[in-house]
C-alpha cells in the first residue's frame, strides 16, 4: 500500500511558522490561506491551510497558542498525535470540513519535510514516476453570465479546456455558444454544497439542458432527487462527485459505483485518507482528475505533484495561479506542465 511506504519516514521538528497569503480571485472574493512552514535538520516543510473563511486565518496567525508540533517521530506517528490537538483552539469553525483541510496543512508539511530530511521525493518513495501534467482552468462567466471569459482565455490560448459552473442564468443561446467551443470539459453543478454562496438549487431543466448541450462532458456533483435523478439516466457513466469525497467511506456511500472522482487533498485531512482512496480508485477503474481549493502558495505546488503522479492526463482543475487573477496576464503557462528536473520532498516547482 502507497501509505506503508511513507509511515515509517523518521520526522524531526524544530520549530514552525504561519504566514498568511491573500489575493483577489476572479470569484469576487479575497482568498485568505495560512501557509505553516515546519523546520528540522537544516530542511523546510510547507502546508498551506485552504479553509474558506478569512477570520479562521487571522486567528491562527495571529493569536493561537503553542501548538506541541515539535519532536522527533516517524511520519505515522506524528500523524497519530495530530489527532489529539484540536487546531482550532476551541473556535468553532464554519464547517466540519475546515477541520480537514487544516489538518492536511500539517500533514501536507510534515510529509515534505520527512521526504526533505530523507534526501528524497514523493515520487521515488511510491515508486511512481511524475508526468507532464495536463491542465483545465475553473472560472466562473459573470453576471449575467456571458461566454466573454472564455473567448478571452480562447483567444489567448486556442487549446484551453475549461471547468464552468452552470447557473439558473444559463440560456438555450449560451449554451450553444460554449459548446461550440468544444473546450468545456466538465460543469459542476455544485449539488452538494449546503450554506453556502455556491450552492445551486436541484433543477431538473437544467439539469437536462447541461446533459444535453455538452454531451461528452463530465458532469460534477449533481444533486439527485426524485426530479433530477431520471436526466442522469443512462448518463451514470459521466457523472463525478467532488464535494462529498473525503476518504473511501464517502465513496462507498454515493449513489452508483462512480466512473469519475474529483481528488481535492485537503478535503481528506490525512495523507494516508488520501493515498487509500486513490488506491481504492485505481483498483477499481475509477478516473481521477485533481480539484484545487485557491490555494495560493505550496499547496497548489502540491497539487500538480499529485496529479503528475497519480492522474497526470485527468481534465485536472488545477491551472497555475494566474488563471484565477480578475484579469489573466498574457503569457501564462501552458498545458501540459512539464516536469521539473528535480522534485524535492512534495515539491513540483
Amino acid at each position: 500500500m502507497y501509505y506503508d511506504r511513507l509511515a515509517a519516514l523518521d520526522l524531526e521538528i524544530e520549530r514552525y511558522e504561519r504566514e498568511l497569503r491573500e489575493r483577489d480571485t476572479s470569484s469576487g472574493f479575497t482568498r485568505t490561506s495560512t501557509v505553516l512552514t515546519l523546520h528540522g535538520g537544516g530542511e523546510v516543510g510547507r502546508g498551506e491551510d485552504v479553509t474558506y473563511e478569512n477570520d479562521h486565518h487571522y486567528s491562527f496567525v495571529e493569536d493561537a497558542p503553542e501548538i506541541p508540533v515539535t519532536g522527533s517521530f516517524s511520519f505515522a506517528e506524528f500523524s497519530a498525535a495530530l489527532a489529539d490537538i484540536d487546531l482550532f483552539f476551541g473556535e468553532t469553525p464554519e464547517s466540519s470540513v475546515f477541520r480537514n483541510y487544516r489538518r492536511w496543512a500539517f500533514e501536507s508539511a510534515a510529509l515534505d519535510l520527512a521526504l526533505k530530511q530523507a534526501e528524497t521525493n514523493l515520487g521515488t518513495v511510491l515508486e511512481r514516476s511524475y508526468d507532464p501534467v495536463r491542465f483545465i482552468v475553473s472560472t466562473r462567466l459573470g453576471e449575467p453570465p456571458t461566454p466573454d471569459r472564455v473567448r478571452r482565455f480562447l483567444d489567448q490560448n486556442p487549446d484551453l479546456e475549461f471547468k464552468l459552473d452552470p447557473t439558473e442564468q444559463w440560456t438555450g443561446e449560451l449554451i450553444d455558444e460554449l459548446a461550440k467551443t468544444d473546450a468545456v470539459r466538465i460543469l459542476d453543478l455544485k449539488g452538494k454544497y449546503e450554506g453556502t454562496e455556491v450552492d445551486l438549487s436541484a433543477d431538473p431543466e437544467l439539469y437536462g439542458k447541461i446533459v444535453e448541450g455538452f454531451p461528452e462532458a463530465v458532469i460534477e456533483d449533481p444533486n439527485l432527487t426524485e426530479e433530477t435523478r431520471p436526466v442522469f439516466e443512462s448518463h451514470e457513466n459521466r457523472v463525478s462527485w467532488d464535494y462529498p469525497i473525503q476518504g473511501i467511506d464517502s465513496v462507498e456511500s454515493l449513489p452508483w459505483v462512480p466512473e469519475w472522482l474529483n481528488i481535492k487533498p485537503s478535503r481528506f485531512g490525512t495523507v494516508q485518507s488520501l493515498l487509500d482512496t486513490i488506491e481504492y480508485a485505481q483498483k477499481r477503474d475509477i478516473r481521477l482528475y485533481g480539484g484545487g481549493q485557491f490555494e495560493l502558495d505550496v499547496g497548489r505546488e502540491q497539487l500538480h505533484a499529485l496529479a503528475s503522479l497519480f492522474y497526470p492526463d485527468g481534465p485536472n482543475d488545477i491551472a497555475p495561479i494566474g488563471y484565477n487573477d480578475p484579469e489573466p496576464d498574457d503569457g501564462l503557462a501552458e498545458s501540459p506542465l512539464p516536469v521539473p528536473d528535480s522534485p524535492s520532498g512534495l515539491e513540483w516547482s
